[in-house]
């Protein structure tokens, strides 16, 4: 038995350095420049989601990522995401079952999920996650060999968008704070008056998901932005309100 998990294992090494070229990459290569020039539309799950604006974005048929318990908000609108993804191994072990449900053209998991963490996703497509580097993130040009992880599941997302060929996307949704985070060093810092997720259904189980780190997030937005400034690919954030300052501000309602 030791023997054959030994040689499953050095195949799964094997896969993981040579993904592109593997069924899971291939599927992955089909992406390539599938929206090239248009924009899209990134969506957190902060509070300041709210279910008119996504009703918008599904009349004028907008590019749509959404992650981990968006479903939430599902019975608030008929809205639904064009691309879903979940790459937090202790919240998705809570809700797998509930992420295969999610209506989507395309969903996104990363093969270690079902490799290394033993949760049961299938039917969906595999990507390559890099182990993070909170600190300075890289920014992976072919995500179908690697996608660079990070504190936020919003820069795998803003990865797949440059791998698609997307020029414009805008955030929205990401409030960039909450009740309960913790410093790089760190430290928990916890502020009464703020809302974690748009529902208080979100996170019933926080007890059991990480504390989250908004100074953490911030090194990756900003690795975001430097990447695409410097390959002429706009991130503007439509946010309303919140605290991520990073990405220039742009008003929501003007863009239709």
């Amino acid at each position: 038995m030791n023997i054959i998990k030994s040689i499953q294992n050095r195949y799964r090494l094997f896969q993981i350095k040579h993904f592109s070229i593997t069924t899971y990459g291939l599927k992955i290569k089909k992406f390539h420049n599938i929206h090239n020039g248009r924009r899209c539309f990134i969506i957190g799950n902060g509070p300041s989601l709210k279910a008119s604006d996504l009703d918008i974005l599904a009349q004028h048929e907008e590019i749509t990522f959404a992650f981990n318990r968006i479903y939430h908000i599902f019975e608030q609108t008929s809205w639904r995401p064009t691309y879903y993804m979940s790459q937090d191994d202790k919240m998705l072990a809570n809700c797998w079952q509930e992420a295969l449900k999610v209506q989507a053209k395309e969903k996104f998991i990363p093969i270690q999920m079902k490799w290394y963490f033993n949760i049961p996703i299938n039917g969906v497509n595999f990507y390559n996650q890099r182990t993070k580097d909170e600190i300075h993130p890289s920014f992976s040009e072919d995500i179908s060999a690697y996608v660079c992880n990070s504190a936020t599941v919003v820069y795998t997302a803003i990865q797949f968008a440059v791998y698609m060929g997307i020029k414009e996307i805008y955030l929205i949704g990401v409030d960039h704070h909450f009740h309960t985070s913790r410093t790089a060093d760190g430290k928990i810092v916890v502020d009464p008056t703020v809302k974690d997720y748009f529902s208080v259904e979100y996170n019933k189980d926080k007890e059991q998901l990480p504390i989250p780190s908004t100074e953490l997030s911030t090194f990756t937005f900003i690795a975001a932005r430097q990447y695409a400034d410097s390959h002429n690919i706009k991130i503007l954030n439509a946010t309303r309100g919140g605290k991520l300052e990073v990405y220039p501000r742009v008003d929501f309602d003007e863009l239709f």
